[in-house]
């Protein structure tokens, strides 16, 4: 039994059930039943078997935000091909450098009308002739958004994407009478989102723009129960000044980055609802979500999921049993169902890397009294300042709370006597007054210990970002 198999089922059951809701500009919004989708995702993997598309293929698609690419994507994985989601913004060198590392057979192009047009590097992956890669029935290849480290390309079988729908459906709780209102990028978030949505029978909204009058407005019409979404979106959904509401709205997921607690407390203020952090991970699925603590402690990514097994790693290996304190933190582990297959780029099956650990996400964490999990910050972005160690983002949450701060990054440099010294990117709200260097200081010397606070500051017009919408950390 497939993800497909069940959107199959759902189909047959309710053929004129609303699958995806599209706003038009001016218009009538668009609604494309259940029936509709599995009739264009049939048509989709016709054409594709009809261009030499065979079971076991790595098949690149590149096509905007929409109802097409949902068309497509499922016609890819009806074809019994394994679907590469590529962001339509990858064009030219970038898109052919993508076409290479993934090794793609195919690529499906939305200005190209959608035809399956040969890959030029479609040429093995494990060594044996893809024999390794197709035994695994691979469905679909994503790379890892590169927030410190060399993107790697993740690939999940159909059984492990069965696996962790399920699993996060049972915190998740979407059913057929849910209108899910879609806001984030589909060439990177489709598995435990879109999948699941449809899997499960529910109705996906998609607004017209990401700006708040358009996505309440859509919210509004279509009765929208669930939103998922970034903090970008909530934070753009908190500023507005309108009457709308969210009536129907019964659970606000936040993904893709940390959830800051400014941006909590004013969708929670303007909405009356709390925001559920989520921890989604390409390798895992979605293992810990905020649903019991979502008001309370917004910022924490909350409890595991019953299926998974989530505990911290000491730097010897050893758990790490003490909670209620970020001063012990380990490295986050997990251990559950729906793990990936395997890395593509060195080709690396799950098995050799999947120990009894099980996957380690590089994430240092702990938990809290109540066993609630919260992020400490990326042990590649630890800095250690004379013995004294301490996260990045830590020292981030304290700048970006700062009024006239738009957004911070803090790195690490090299010092000859310390070891390493922080040091802050500052993007102000108002480029015109940017706080000044000694307003920084007092601000977090009133916050922070003082091996804690950058020994410098540097406004910038604009940080890195990653294609995900996560705050990029490498630097030239």
């Amino acid at each position: 039994m497939t993800v497909l198999d069940s959107i199959r089922t759902h189909a047959a059951s309710r053929p004129d059930a609303a699958a995806i809701v599209t706003a038009q500009r001016g218009g009538e919004n668009a609604t494309l039943s259940y029936g509709e989708l599995i009739a264009a995702m049939d048509a989709a993997a016709d054409e594709l078997r009809e261009a030499g598309v065979v079971p076991g293929e790595r098949c690149g698609l590149v096509a905007r935000q929409g109802p097409a690419f949902i068309e497509r994507a499922l016609g890819v994985l009806a074809a019994g091909a394994c679907v590469a989601p590529i962001p339509d913004d990858h064009k030219g060198a970038v898109l052919d450098a993508f076409v290479r590392r993934a090794r793609l057979h195919w690529l499906v192009h939305e200005e190209a009308n959608f035809a399956a047009e040969p890959g030029p590097a479609g040429g093995p992956v494990d060594g044996a002739g893809d024999a390794e890669f197709r035994a695994l029935d691979p469905a679909y290849l994503r790379f890892t958004s590169g927030t410190t480290n060399v993107r790697k390309g993740v690939i999940l079988g159909h059984r492990a994407i069965e696996e962790r729908v399920v699993a996060a459906n049972r915190a998740l709780a979407v059913g057929p009478e849910d209108r899910i209102l879609w806001l984030l990028p589909m060439a990177h978030h489709f598995v435990v989102s879109i999948l699941l949505y449809l899997r499960h029978g529910a109705t996906i909204l998609l607004p017209s723009s990401s700006l708040a009058q358009p996505v309440l407005e859509l919210a509004g019409a279509e009765r929208a129960t669930v939103f998922y979404a970034s903090p970008y979106h909530y934070h753009l959904l908190g500023k507005d000044a309108s009457e709308l509401g969210l009536p129907d709205v019964r659970l606000a997921v936040s993904t893709a980055e940390g959830l800051r607690a400014e941006v909590a407390e004013r969708f929670a203020g303007r909405f009356g609802r709390p925001l559920s952090q989520a921890l989604g991970i390409i390798e895992v699925g979605l293992p810990v979500l905020n649903v019991g603590h979502a008001a309370d402690k917004p910022t924490a990514l909350g409890r595991p999921l019953p299926d998974y097994d989530v505990w911290l790693r000491a730097e010897d290996g050893s758990p790490v049993t003490e909670s209620g304190s970020p001063e012990r933190t380990g490295e986050v582990c997990i251990r559950g169902p729906g793990l990936f297959d395997a890395y593509l780029d060195p080709w690396l099956p799950a098995p050799t890397l999947l120990g009894a650990d099980g996957f380690r996400t590089g994430d240092q964490g702990w938990f809290d009294a109540d066993g609630d999990l919260h992020l400490a910050g990326r042990r590649t972005n630890r800095i250690n300042m004379a013995g004294m160690k301490f996260f990045s983002e830590e020292v981030e949450a304290v700048i970006d709370e700062m009024p006239g701060v738009e957004r911070s990054r803090v790195i690490s440099r090299d010092h000859p006597k310390l070891g390493e010294i922080p040091v802050a990117e500052i993007v102000a709200a108002n480029s015109e007054t940017p706080p000044s260097r000694k307003e920084l200081m007092t601000w977090c010397r009133e916050r922070l210990p003082g091996y804690k606070i950058p020994r410098e500051f540097k406004t910038v017009d604009s940080l890195p970002m990653t294609a995900t919408g996560k705050l990029g950390r490498t630097t030239p």
